[in-house]
């Protein structure tokens, strides 16, 4: 991996939230990759409950600043950076104060899913891009993992597809089981198409915008898929099935590093 660049993309990252298997594989993701000399950036939501005092959390002025048009309004992107202790590597918080100021993740307490999540979404999702756009940062592999960045290979393949910096990259989506309950805004699919990306392309959520038909939509505009969790859904192992891309089945902790690097070089680059 010496010298190749990996651009982490999580919904949750320890140690900024709760250790679970998302939240795990997504930090040993990056941590492997920096351990075999290769380059790595990790990028994932400032969600109010995180502690910025105490994980010196600062805002980055020079990449902060622009506005995210989101289903014609215009929404203000902060990002603020922090560096994981002893392991070198920093990671980037995309943030809003409409969309993640709120102390929770992805519902409220009666465990409601927020209506707007949505649109936290394609904030996130764009706000990524634009901020690698301002590091000029040329990623050679894109890995998403969790729902709440799942919309970063629609983006990359479709609104940023001219955009040279990514001509390149291949984008890795990882599929876990710590989906959502119920269903997302209605008007979800109308939101990404209003940024001018086909109908078909999210046709999976026009009736149903629910956890399995979002990755859906992640697997098919992605280069390669890993099972990130062991137990995914009967429906999306049945949906694998109709694709011919690469898939890495499940791996243990102890046999990540070498699965993912191996996968990387011969399956995805």
């Amino acid at each position: 991996m010496k010298d190749k660049r990996v651009l982490v993309v999580s919904s949750e990252v320890v140690p900024y939230l709760p250790e679970n298997e998302l939240s795990i594989t997504s930090f040993e993701t990056a941590k492997v990759v920096h351990g075999k000399g290769g380059q790595t950036r990790i990028f994932m939501p400032r969600y109010g409950l995180i502690n910025e005092r105490r994980h010196q959390l600062h805002e980055v002025i020079r990449l902060s600043g622009m506005n995210l048009v989101i289903n014609d309004m215009d929404m203000p992107l902060i990002i603020k950076v922090a560096s994981i202790p002893k392991e070198r590597m920093q990671v980037y918080f995309i943030d809003n104060e409409d969309y993640f100021k709120r102390k929770a993740l992805f519902s409220d307490e009666d465990n409601n899913l927020f209506n707007d999540n949505d649109e936290r979404a394609i904030f996130f999702a764009k706000g990524v891009v634009e901020t690698v756009k301002k590091l000029n940062w040329a990623p050679d592999i894109i890995h998403v993992h969790g729902w709440m960045a799942s919309l970063i290979p629609l983006y990359v393949k479709e609104y940023y597809k001219d955009d040279a910096l990514f001509v390149d990259s291949k984008i890795v989506t990882s599929l876990y089981n710590n989906g959502f309950e119920g269903e997302l805004n209605k008007e979800f699919h109308n939101k990404i198409k209003f940024d001018n990306i086909s109908e078909h392309k999210v046709e999976s959520i026009s009736t149903n915008p629910n956890y399995t038909n979002l990755l859906k939509i992640a697997i098919e505009n992605s280069d390669a898929i890993i099972k990130g969790s062991d137990n995914l859904s009967d429906n999306l192992k049945e949906f694998l099935k109709t694709i011919d891309k690469p898939v890495l089945e499940h791996v243990s902790a102890e046999e990540l590093g070498d699965a993912y690097t191996e996968f990387y070089l011969n399956e995805v680059l």
